[in-house]
């Protein structure tokens, strides 16, 4: 995408809505604002319908903050809460049948990439841990296995929280939810291990909690993505909701999981993907 296509034509300025008028003047494009700048600019995501705490939301709106070129990204979702909120972003996006984000997005890939050969236009999959790791797994685990050159990442709130509240391959052992009444049986599915083993380039767990870690390892994953190969990030994004907890509590509860050691921010990087990182990043 060109910034300029952002542009009104003139005469047509007053009629437009004041929140695209505002996206123009000071919106992100091309500016390479990151995490640190939220407040001073005009966000991709704002108002959105997702309940109040909502851990998902908030991960996605420091990672829409973090993309390191939103201007030439294109998000593939699927379903889930996450679906409701892309209306109200402000980026190329594209819904997908439940589970067939990371097929959709590999070919968007290698089609942009004969589009325009010249120019870096990077995809990024968005969904949450249904989409993910149950009912879209095996697409996902095959988009690694070609090693396709686009970034997944997960949104775990751990439970299918947009039918009710049943458990999700992400739930804890033990967890009761609605559709839980007695907890779930089998332990949570270690998808960054799994998404290693797979041969991603990149592979991060982080939270909302730690803005500015969420930032880098979302950084991190795309420019990966670019040169080298696929790559993973999990957010823990706790549903408020399913889960019955305070919404003002969504922060301080993923730092509780974190200090009881049930959720464990971690990286495994490839001796390629380190070699890159460190040479641009030296560099900046």
């Amino acid at each position: 995408m060109k910034t300029g296509m952002l542009k009104i034509s003139p005469g047509f300025e007053e009629i437009m809505p004041p929140e695209y008028r505002e996206l123009v003047d000071n919106g992100p494009y091309g500016k390479d604002y990151g995490i640190g700048d939220l407040g001073s600019y005009k966000e991709l995501l704002e108002e959105h319908p997702l309940c109040a705490g909502c851990g998902l939301a908030l991960s996605l709106r420091l990672t829409l903050a973090s993309l390191p070129m939103p201007e030439d990204t294109v998000i593939v979702g699927s379903t889930g809460c996450s679906a409701l909120a892309f209306p109200q972003v402000a980026l190329h996006n594209i819904h997908s049948l439940f589970g067939n984000q990371n097929a959709v997005a590999s070919g968007l890939k290698r089609a942009l990439k004969l589009r325009f050969p010249e120019k870096e236009k990077d995809v990024v999959v968005i969904a949450g841990d249904g989409a993910t790791a149950d009912i879209g797994l095996d697409m996902v685990m095959q988009s690694w296995l070609r090693r396709e050159k686009i970034t997944t990442i997960m949104l775990d709130n751990e439970a299918y929280a947009n039918t009710g509240g049943q458990e999700s391959g992400m739930s804890m052992q033990g967890a009761v939810l609605n559709m839980a009444p007695t907890g779930k049986k089998f332990p949570k599915l270690s998808l960054p291990e799994i998404a290693h083993t797979c041969g991603c380039a990149y592979v991060a767990a982080a939270s909302p909690a730690k803005p500015k870690q969420l930032a880098k390892v979302v950084r991190r994953a795309i420019l990966v993505a670019r040169e080298i190969g696929p790559t993973y990030v999990q957010l823990y994004s706790p549903c408020p909701t399913n889960y019955k907890f305070n919404p003002k509590e969504t922060v301080s509860l993923i730092k509780q999981r974190e200090k009881d050691g049930l959720y464990q921010s971690k990286e495994y990087i490839s001796q390629e993907a380190q070699a890159f990182l460190e040479s641009i990043e030296v560099k900046k």
